[in-house]
């Protein structure tokens, strides 16, 4: 694995304005913290920050930020996106020791075709689809996979049927679903309910057009 490396500026606590006027020279605020030492602010180049999260470790990719000379094997543990445009705003570095472990969140992807749900007109649905577990950075796997081969309707694929890789655990519950099989059911609207509803909309529709009469009538008392 290529270890990564991120340049990284320390920069003044700053408010709203010097921080946009960062991202629009192509940076993104930031501040790593942890392991005790005190929180730094810095900026990092955004092309820079991005080529480093899309390796194939993503998000846990352990990443190596030099500030000022020194480097500090990181994490990404928060970032802050635009409601809309979904761009980043702001990048939230934690420090880590190699040597111990850390708690993560690691993507739970579906392999395998479910052909007896299929068979059956059934629907897969993946009800949990990250899993928290601990390692070490150097030792987070890239997702984690489940496989659902065998599923039938009304069966369940648990947490404790992810094969986890050497050095992984997670204290989720093993019991916990990952993946269920059900049957579809198609909504069905009887005769006598579609009546109902038909009456009920001409109801409603009446007693709109009674309350628009209602101030012509008033109007007319108070002449």
């Amino acid at each position: 694995m290529a270890e990564i490396i991120l340049q990284a500026t320390p920069r003044p606590p700053q408010g709203t304005r010097p921080a946009r006027r960062l991202r629009n020279e192509g940076k993104i605020p930031g501040v790593v913290y942890g392991l005790g030492a005190d929180p730094i602010p810095l900026m990092v180049e955004w092309r820079e920050l991005r080529a480093a999260l899309i390796t194939e470790q993503g998000l846990n990719a352990v990443i190596n930020l030099d500030v000022s000379g020194e480097r500090m094997p990181t994490l990404v543990k928060d970032m802050q996106r635009h409601a809309v445009r979904r761009n980043i705003l702001h990048v939230d570095f934690i420090r880590v020791d190699l040597d111990k472990t850390v708690e993560v969140e690691v993507a739970i992807h579906l392999e395998g075709e479910a052909k007896h749900v299929a068979d059956d007109d059934g629907v897969v649905d993946q009800v949990l689809t990250s899993l928290l577990i601990t390692a070490k950075p150097a030792d987070i796997p890239t997702g984690l996979t489940i496989n659902i081969s065998g599923l039938q309707i009304g069966s369940a694929l648990r947490v404790s049927d992810i094969v986890l890789p050497a050095g992984v655990t997670t204290t989720v519950d093993p019991e916990e679903a990952v993946v269920t099989a059900s049957r579809q059911v198609a909504e069905v609207v009887s005769v006598d309910d579609a009546a109902t509803d038909a009456e009920g909309a001409g109801e409603a529709a009446d007693g709109e057009a009674s309350s628009e009469s209602a101030p012509e009538a008033s109007d007319g008392d108070g002449g």
